[in-house]
Protein backbone atom coordinates (compact mmCIF):
# COMPACT_ATOMS: atom_id res chain seq x y z
CA UNK A 1 0.00 0.00 0.00
CA UNK A 2 1.69 3.32 -1.08
CA UNK A 3 0.59 6.68 0.84
CA UNK A 4 -1.02 8.25 -2.41
CA UNK A 5 -3.53 5.56 -2.61
CA UNK A 6 -3.96 4.13 0.71
CA UNK A 7 -7.37 5.24 1.20
CA UNK A 8 -8.34 3.35 -2.19
CA UNK A 9 -6.74 0.77 -1.30
CA UNK A 10 -8.22 0.43 2.17
CA UNK A 11 -11.58 0.96 0.86
CA UNK A 12 -11.22 -1.78 -1.93
CA UNK A 13 -9.98 -4.64 0.57
CA UNK A 14 -12.72 -3.53 3.24
CA UNK A 15 -15.35 -3.81 0.55
CA UNK A 16 -14.14 -7.30 -1.11
CA UNK A 17 -14.07 -8.63 2.93
CA UNK A 18 -17.89 -7.54 2.65
CA UNK A 19 -18.88 -9.10 -0.35
CA UNK A 20 -17.46 -12.08 0.20
CA UNK A 21 -19.27 -12.47 3.59
CA UNK A 22 -22.50 -11.45 0.98
CA UNK A 23 -21.41 -14.22 -1.49
CA UNK A 24 -21.54 -16.74 1.79
CA UNK A 25 -24.63 -15.69 3.04
CA UNK A 26 -26.41 -16.23 -0.53
CA UNK A 27 -25.45 -19.83 0.23
CA UNK A 28 -27.19 -20.39 3.24
CA UNK A 29 -29.97 -21.89 2.91
CA UNK A 30 -33.19 -19.96 4.12
CA UNK A 31 -36.15 -22.49 3.06
CA UNK A 32 -36.67 -20.96 -0.33
CA UNK A 33 -34.90 -21.71 -3.31
CA UNK A 34 -32.17 -19.87 -4.77
CA UNK A 35 -29.35 -20.75 -7.41
CA UNK A 36 -26.66 -19.47 -5.17
CA UNK A 37 -27.19 -22.77 -2.69
CA UNK A 38 -25.69 -24.76 -5.47
CA UNK A 39 -23.56 -23.09 -7.79
CA UNK A 40 -20.57 -23.38 -5.73
CA UNK A 41 -20.88 -27.23 -5.11
CA UNK A 42 -17.45 -28.77 -6.55
CA UNK A 43 -18.43 -31.35 -9.03
CA UNK A 44 -15.47 -34.22 -10.08
CA UNK A 45 -16.28 -34.13 -13.74
CA UNK A 46 -13.68 -35.99 -16.43
CA UNK A 47 -11.22 -36.02 -13.98
CA UNK A 48 -11.72 -32.43 -12.69
CA UNK A 49 -12.92 -30.69 -9.71
CA UNK A 50 -15.71 -27.49 -11.46
CA UNK A 51 -18.22 -25.39 -9.81
CA UNK A 52 -21.98 -27.26 -10.79
CA UNK A 53 -22.79 -23.90 -12.50
CA UNK A 54 -19.82 -24.47 -15.06
CA UNK A 55 -21.31 -27.74 -16.02
CA UNK A 56 -25.39 -27.51 -15.28
CA UNK A 57 -28.20 -24.77 -15.72
CA UNK A 58 -29.75 -24.04 -12.33
CA UNK A 59 -33.32 -22.16 -12.33
CA UNK A 60 -35.96 -22.15 -9.66
CA UNK A 61 -39.19 -22.65 -11.29
CA UNK A 62 -40.64 -22.24 -8.12
CA UNK A 63 -39.73 -21.02 -4.66
CA UNK A 64 -39.91 -24.26 -3.14
CA UNK A 65 -37.74 -26.16 -5.94
CA UNK A 66 -34.01 -26.02 -7.82
CA UNK A 67 -33.75 -27.69 -11.30
CA UNK A 68 -30.12 -28.50 -12.43
CA UNK A 69 -29.87 -29.09 -16.12
CA UNK A 70 -26.40 -30.51 -17.43
CA UNK A 71 -24.65 -28.90 -20.61
CA UNK A 72 -23.51 -32.88 -20.86
CA UNK A 73 -25.80 -36.00 -19.82
CA UNK A 74 -22.85 -37.71 -18.92
CA UNK A 75 -22.97 -35.13 -15.66
CA UNK A 76 -25.95 -36.48 -14.29
CA UNK A 77 -24.51 -39.22 -11.72
CA UNK A 78 -21.49 -36.69 -10.94
CA UNK A 79 -23.69 -33.67 -10.17
CA UNK A 80 -25.80 -35.64 -8.05
CA UNK A 81 -23.09 -37.41 -5.78
CA UNK A 82 -21.79 -33.73 -5.67
CA UNK A 83 -24.87 -32.63 -4.27
CA UNK A 84 -25.25 -35.72 -1.87
CA UNK A 85 -21.34 -34.97 -0.22
CA UNK A 86 -22.11 -31.51 0.29
CA UNK A 87 -23.53 -29.83 3.23
CA UNK A 88 -26.94 -28.54 2.18
CA UNK A 89 -28.64 -31.58 3.27
CA UNK A 90 -31.18 -31.91 0.20
CA UNK A 91 -31.90 -35.31 -1.16
CA UNK A 92 -31.36 -34.84 -5.24
CA UNK A 93 -34.14 -36.58 -7.63
CA UNK A 94 -32.58 -37.35 -10.92
CA UNK A 95 -35.13 -38.70 -13.30
CA UNK A 96 -32.36 -38.97 -16.21
CA UNK A 97 -32.37 -35.42 -17.81
CA UNK A 98 -32.68 -33.22 -15.16
CA UNK A 99 -31.86 -33.09 -11.45
CA UNK A 100 -34.39 -31.43 -8.93
CA UNK A 101 -34.08 -30.03 -5.24
CA UNK A 102 -37.15 -30.03 -2.95
CA UNK A 103 -36.00 -27.25 -0.68
CA UNK A 104 -37.99 -28.82 2.81
CA UNK A 105 -38.64 -26.41 5.01
CA UNK A 106 -36.41 -25.57 8.27
CA UNK A 107 -36.77 -26.55 11.14
CA UNK A 108 -36.81 -24.05 14.21
CA UNK A 109 -33.41 -25.71 15.66
CA UNK A 110 -31.81 -25.51 12.57
CA UNK A 111 -32.57 -22.00 11.50
CA UNK A 112 -31.08 -20.87 14.78
CA UNK A 113 -28.16 -23.08 13.44
CA UNK A 114 -28.04 -21.22 10.87
CA UNK A 115 -28.17 -17.51 12.67
CA UNK A 116 -25.15 -18.76 14.91
CA UNK A 117 -23.16 -19.73 11.59
CA UNK A 118 -24.37 -16.11 10.21
CA UNK A 119 -23.05 -14.46 13.11
CA UNK A 120 -20.06 -16.20 13.23
CA UNK A 121 -19.01 -15.02 9.36
CA UNK A 122 -20.17 -11.89 9.77
CA UNK A 123 -17.78 -11.56 12.84
CA UNK A 124 -15.01 -13.01 10.39
CA UNK A 125 -16.27 -10.29 8.19
CA UNK A 126 -15.67 -7.76 10.80
CA UNK A 127 -12.21 -9.02 11.78
CA UNK A 128 -10.94 -8.98 7.92
CA UNK A 129 -12.15 -5.69 8.04
CA UNK A 130 -10.36 -4.08 11.22
CA UNK A 131 -7.10 -6.07 10.46
CA UNK A 132 -7.52 -3.81 6.95
CA UNK A 133 -7.58 -0.54 9.53
CA UNK A 134 -4.43 -1.75 11.46
CA UNK A 135 -2.57 -2.42 7.92
CA UNK A 136 -3.76 0.81 6.35
CA UNK A 137 -2.41 2.66 9.93
CA UNK A 138 1.56 0.73 10.17
CA UNK A 139 1.35 2.24 6.38
CA UNK A 140 0.31 5.55 7.03
CA UNK A 141 2.21 6.06 10.08
CA UNK A 142 5.61 4.61 8.13
CA UNK A 143 4.73 7.42 5.95
CA UNK A 144 4.69 10.00 8.61
CA UNK A 145 7.94 8.55 9.61
CA UNK A 146 9.47 8.72 6.10
CA UNK A 147 8.36 12.20 5.49
CA UNK A 148 5.78 11.11 3.25
CA UNK A 149 2.80 12.57 5.59
CA UNK A 150 3.26 15.60 7.71
CA UNK A 151 1.61 14.62 11.58
CA UNK A 152 -1.55 16.94 10.86
CA UNK A 153 -2.09 14.41 7.35
CA UNK A 154 -1.58 11.61 8.99
CA UNK A 155 -4.21 12.51 11.95
CA UNK A 156 -6.46 12.99 9.15
CA UNK A 157 -5.45 9.88 7.60
CA UNK A 158 -6.04 7.90 10.91
CA UNK A 159 -9.59 9.66 11.14
CA UNK A 160 -10.52 8.52 7.34
CA UNK A 161 -9.42 5.10 7.94
CA UNK A 162 -11.20 4.77 10.74
CA UNK A 163 -14.22 6.33 9.37
CA UNK A 164 -14.33 3.62 6.51
CA UNK A 165 -13.68 0.82 9.20
CA UNK A 166 -16.90 1.93 11.05
CA UNK A 167 -19.14 2.33 8.02
CA UNK A 168 -18.11 -1.30 6.58
CA UNK A 169 -18.58 -2.21 9.85
CA UNK A 170 -22.28 -0.94 10.42
CA UNK A 171 -22.60 -2.53 7.04
CA UNK A 172 -21.57 -5.95 8.01
CA UNK A 173 -24.30 -5.00 11.32
CA UNK A 174 -26.83 -4.23 8.52
CA UNK A 175 -26.30 -7.52 6.29
CA UNK A 176 -26.51 -9.92 9.51
CA UNK A 177 -29.47 -8.32 11.24
CA UNK A 178 -31.10 -8.32 7.89
CA UNK A 179 -29.85 -12.87 6.90
CA UNK A 180 -30.95 -13.43 10.75
CA UNK A 181 -34.62 -11.84 9.89
CA UNK A 182 -34.69 -13.77 6.61
CA UNK A 183 -33.99 -17.01 8.30
CA UNK A 184 -36.28 -16.32 11.99
CA UNK A 185 -39.17 -15.46 9.27
CA UNK A 186 -41.94 -18.52 8.56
Amino acid sequence: MGIDNLLETAEEAMMKAHDAMIRDFNGIRTGKASPALVEGIQVDYYGSTVRLKEVAGITTPDSKTIVLQPWDRNALGPIEKAIIASPLGISPVNDGRVIRLPIPELSTERRLTLTKQVKARGEEAKIAIRNIRRDANETAKKGEKNGDLTEDDLKEMLDSIQKLTDDYTKAVDKDIEAKDAELLSI
